[in-house]
């Protein structure tokens, strides 16, 4: 008679995987250890400036974090970083879901890649409201540029902030470019108010469409076209080759309406194939072209000074704003005041008013 096997189900534990003779416990304890300690501020700052990714990483993860005490050291990583900065391209980049970002950004990146650039994109994923999670599924949608040496792909979590954008956005930028990344790429959700903000921290703002989606003027929202460079009729393939440049004449005209820009680059409208990579090498060549023109009548320059103050100033407010809301004070009466606000015992600009008097206690 056959005896039964020892385990009568499938869901058991098994034995891991011993460790192989040649590898000492020592060692083993050494890598562990390694692994638990943090880097300091010096030796992130030394990596980044060496071009090491996996430092660059994980400084942009101290940013992003929200932990008080990783704000001083974030604080300082910036402001080390910050004289190695500024030497890049920024450029944003955005559509509606379904235009083809992501496949337009990885032929896009792979080009510049090949030219011999170090590309950084940041993408920014969609969090969920509810429970707050996020896909981030740039570095699956971008398989070959993720495996590029010379490419730096970060998708970062929203959040609740304006419109979808990382919140630290700006702060990663300067670090990228201390890492020696010369063309810094920002992928935006999607068309809203997003686009705003990413216009003000960016030099090249790049709006993709698609032909034949109806839009081509009386749907499209006529501040995302006016704070456009460029726009790029993306899919111009196949049997969409003619719709595509019909889709080029209408926005090329529709241009024509707009006041002429500060930099007074005459925005252009071009089509283009990231699935067959067509068009790519004319997007890089406007670019530059729009480089030049604004280095030499001096607006680049110009608009990256009135970026930093904008950036300091909504700095300013979003300090404000955090200091409000974690102060013990006004989280102990708030509530209190929303529902005399609710119940129309109190004027909201009384209670505002009665809660801002909370901070000076």
């Amino acid at each position: 008679m056959n005896s039964k096997p020892k385990h009568t189900s499938a869901l058991h534990e098994k034995d891991g995987v011993t460790q192989p003779d040649f590898i000492s416990k020592s060692s083993v304890a050494s890598i562990k250890k390694n692994r638990r300690k943090q880097p300091s501020v010096d030796e992130l700052v030394a990596g980044i400036l060496n071009q090491d990714k996996v430092a660059l990483s994980r400084a942009i993860t101290l940013i992003e974090s929200k932990s008080t005490k990783h704000l001083a050291k974030a604080t300082e990583i910036i402001e080390k970083c910050l004289p190695h900065a500024n030497n890049s391209i920024r450029m944003g980049i955005t559509g509606v879901p379904g235009v083809g970002k992501s496949t337009f950004i990885e032929a896009f990146g792979t080009y510049l890649t090949g030219l011999g650039k170090k590309v950084a994109v940041l993408a920014v994923d969609p969090s969920s409201s509810i429970s707050s999670g996020s896909i981030l599924g740039d570095k699956t949608r971008m398989e070959d540029l993720v495996k590029d040496e010379n490419a730096f792909i970060r998708p970062s979590a929203s959040g609740d902030s304006l419109g979808g954008v990382a919140r630290k956005t700006r702060e990663t930028i300067i670090l990228c470019e201390a890492c020696g990344f010369d063309t810094i790429i920002i992928e935006t959700v999607g068309v809203g108010q997003s686009e705003t903000a990413v216009h003000s921290m960016v030099d090249f703002f790049l709006l993709l469409k698609l032909a034949g989606a109806g839009d081509e003027l009386q749907g499209i929202k006529r501040g995302i076209i006016e704070m456009a460079d460029a726009i790029v009729i993306n899919k111009a393939d196949g049997d969409n080759v003619k719709r595509a440049q019909m889709a080029r004449t209408e926005f090329k005209r529709a241009l024509h309406l707009y006041p002429q820009k500060a930099s007074e680059w005459l925005p252009k409208v071009i089509t283009a194939s990231a699935l067959k990579q067509q068009g790519i090498d004319d997007v890089w060549q406007m670019i530059e072209a729009f480089r030049e023109s604004t280095k030499a009548n001096d607006y680049f320059e110009t608009h990256r000074k009135q970026q930093n103050r904008f950036w300091l100033l909504q700095t300013i407010e979003e300090r404000l704003k955090h200091n409000f809301y974690t102060n013990p004070n006004v989280k102990k009466e708030l509530d209190t005041y929303l529902e005399a606000t609710e119940n129309s015992t109190i004027s909201p600009f009384n209670a505002a008013q009665q809660l801002l008097k909370l901070l000076q206690k």
